[in-house]
């Protein structure tokens, strides 16, 4: 019988592989993703409680390269309601935890013509630690936003005729 018994510890031992958010909806609207890089976040305790509140604004962040690291800026996480005067900056500078490589990788990018790093969205992981989801984005025109848009018609009409 000890094998059953395995058997369902193992279904409630895993935990969910990956938990949003939240998810800039409007960076993939307004912005061509061109590369992706998955990077940790230095935070402080009361961030990450308003984070597993889901109290986060990724609107009008974007992230920034100085020297060798990476900052998110103009992400505004709340306050956390339960803290005092302890309590963090809303919308302060956060670093981003990357390797060497990537960082490398990201400034070339990033001092190319047109390119921007956003973020796409902010998750906890397996293990639960806050990650976000960084990408090189090119601006898009109007032409293509309208493009894009009738493609998803086409889809969504081709998908509903069957």
């Amino acid at each position: 019988m000890a094998g059953p018994a395995k058997q369902a510890d193992k279904k409630h031992d895993k935990k969910p592989a990956r938990r949003a958010v939240s998810v800039n909806k409007k960076a993939r609207h307004e912005f061509e993703v061109l590369d992706t890089f998955e990077a940790g976040m230095v935070l402080r305790g009361t961030e990450v409680k308003s984070l597993r509140e889901g109290r986060i604004s990724l609107e009008e962040a974007w992230a920034k390269v100085e020297e060798n690291e990476v900052f998110l800026v103009g992400a505004h996480i709340e306050e956390y309601t339960h803290a005092n005067r302890l309590n963090h900056d809303p919308v302060r500078r956060r670093k981003l935890l990357l390797h060497r490589r990537q960082v490398k990788k990201l400034k070339s990018q990033a001092t190319l013509k047109g390119l921007t790093l956003i973020p796409l969205d902010v998750f906890f992981n397996e293990r639960g630690l806050a990650k976000l989801t960084l990408g090189v984005c090119r601006g898009k025109k109007l032409h293509d936003k309208r493009q894009t848009e009738k493609d998803r018609e086409a889809k969504r009409d081709m998908r509903d005729a069957y």
